[in-house]
């Protein structure tokens, strides 16, 4: 029952309306009513309201005229705007005054009451809607979790996960409940992928038919080449550290412009941008990448000047193993000016086959938001974060590109390399000076850590993973963990806790969208 909210209805026949008043009020709605738009204004003025019933046709200051001076008063102010006129000019001169709705006398009390309904308490029902359905469901995503699923039926539940933190608002009590359920799931889900991903790796080479996910060095076979056969131009995005979640912000403002087809990819692990970005464009596991390119691969995975600069170079002679002739074109865009210099020019990519393009700004968001305090403040969880990322699309350069693409004759292929997860708990590592320094995996020797925080490869083959000297293992965290020296261990606790990392096997990081896009506007 929305007991505080307050209407102001004003309306020259009001005492006509008095049946719908008193409708309204025996809801638990407050009304009151105003003959002008005079008086409408001082009301505002007052901020005695919470949304405006306003008349398109009263004598003196019209309702037109009102509505704006209301905006110009309170630019928040909801109002629903009443009238006879069915003109569309009206209706567009009305939109144009950012109403809120429109509604054509005569009007019955209950049009206006679910009207006022949506606009005041609709957030609140559609919450409340959200508890319900998910609360209804728990039971039926704890049954799941205890049976076993192959890696769609994974997919499947992850999403329905996803959905349910996007609609859940803030009830707290709700919100706990579900990020226990994640936690179980992810839990789940890592003991399912220990036993299954060696499996996956075996069957690469010897059982082709074998049921399991594609993975990372099948994305542009599966997606991209099939495309590029339909005579007209292929651009392959890869946002990298681009979680589905974050996806899923983006779908929305690209949905009016695209139609989609929407599949997925699980990440190779680690989930990190050496190994998994650059299976990507090689179309190899990293153990045959690092046979066939030892050199690169001994430079290192220290930055992107490093392990990660011949993905031109690794994506051409794909196409060349695959006996495919195009004209290719690379672009990896790492700061903002290469993002606008990128969008300003982004009909060039239709005079080429197939456009590479890698963004880099989600990565560098998560990473931000490790490194700094003010980001932490302002994404200080998944909602907040997702919400961040969703406003950095809205206003980038990267969505002005992709609104330019909508109006031409191309496909848009889009994926990541892998997603990112808060990592909340700490698990101690033991190794040499020789061991790598990622806070998610590490590859040396004589690795020690608790076996219950973290995946074991003492075989790295067995995982599609290079081993570089003899004796040469790999750990990578599970869940949300990471890893720490007992070096100043407290420090290091403190200084990564609750930050944004890739590389270790969760729902988060390994079960990644593949997108493709066709414009509305050639169909």
């Amino acid at each position: 029952m929305a007991s505080l909210s307050r209407i102001l209805w004003a309306d020259d026949e009001i005492d006509l309306l008095r049946p719908h008043i008193l409708f309204l009020e025996s809801r638990g709605y407050q009304v009151t009513s105003v003959t002008n738009g005079a008086d409408a204004l001082e009301q505002v003025r007052r901020r005695a309201c919470d949304l405006v019933l306003l008349d398109e046709q009263m004598p003196g200051m019209g309702g037109l005229e009102t509505l704006q001076a209301i905006k110009d008063i309170r630019a928040d102010m909801p109002v629903v705007m009443i009238t006879k006129s069915e003109e569309e000019c009206i209706m567009e001169e009305a939109l144009g005054g950012k109403i809120s709705d429109y509604l054509t006398k005569p009007v019955n009390p209950s049009q206006v009451l679910l009207t006022c309904k949506r606009i005041l308490d609709g957030r609140r029902i559609e919450a409340e809607k959200a508890s319900q359905n998910y609360l209804q469901s728990f039971g039926g995503i704890t049954a799941a979790l205890m049976n076993p699923l192959d890696h769609a039926e994974w997919v499947d539940l992850y999403q329905r996960l996803i959905r349910y933190d996007v609609e859940l608002d803030a009830d707290e009590g709700v919100r706990q409940v579900f990020e226990d359920q994640v936690q179980e799931a992810n839990r789940s889900f890592c003991k399912y992928v220990e036993k299954a991903y060696p499996t996956w790796i075996a069957a690469v080479d010897r059982a082709p038919d074998a049921v399991r996910p594609t993975l990372s060095h099948e994305v542009i076979p599966q997606w991209v080449l099939p495309e590029m056969g339909k005579n007209r131009p292929v651009i392959f995005f890869v946002i990298d550290c681009m979680r589905w979640d974050q996806w899923l912000e983006f779908e929305r403002l690209l949905a009016p412009l695209f139609h989609m087809q929407k599949d997925y990819h699980f990440s190779l692990l680690p989930t990190a941008t050496p190994y998994s970005r650059n299976s990507i464009f090689s179309g190899l596991l990293p153990r045959d990448l690092a046979k066939r390119y030892p050199r690169i691969w001994a430079e290192g995975e220290d930055d992107e000047h490093s392990r990660n600069r011949n993905e031109e170079q690794f994506l051409n002679e794909q196409l060349e193993r695959r006996h495919i002739k195009a004209r290719v074109r690379y672009d990896k865009l790492i700061g903002t000016k290469d993002g606008r210099d990128f969008q300003a020019s982004v009909h060039d990519l239709l005079q080429s086959d197939l456009s590479a393009v890698v963004v880099n700004f989600v990565d560098i968001l998560a990473h931000s938001r490790s490194d700094s305090a003010v980001l932490k403040e302002i994404a200080p969880d998944e909602r907040a974060y997702r919400a961040l990322t969703r406003t950095w699309f809205e206003h980038s350069w990267l969505f002005q590109a992709f609104q330019q693409l909508a109006s031409t004759d191309c496909t848009l292929v889009i994926t990541t390399d892998h997603g990112a997860i808060r990592s909340l708990h700490e698990t101690k590592v033991v190794g040499d000076r020789e061991t790598s320094t990622a806070l998610r995996y590490k590859y040396g020797r004589n690795l020690k850590c608790d076996e219950r925080h973290a995946v074991f490869v003492k075989d790295p083959e067995t995982f599609g993973l290079p081993a570089e000297v003899r004796n040469t293992n790999f750990i990578i965290a599970k869940e949300d963990y990471y890893f720490v020296y007992p070096t100043n261990y407290n420090h290091y606790v403190n200084k990564y806790r609750d930050t944004m990392q890739h590389g270790g096997i969760s729902l988060e990081e390994m079960i990644l969208p593949v997108i493709t896009l066709r414009p509305r506007a050639g169909t």
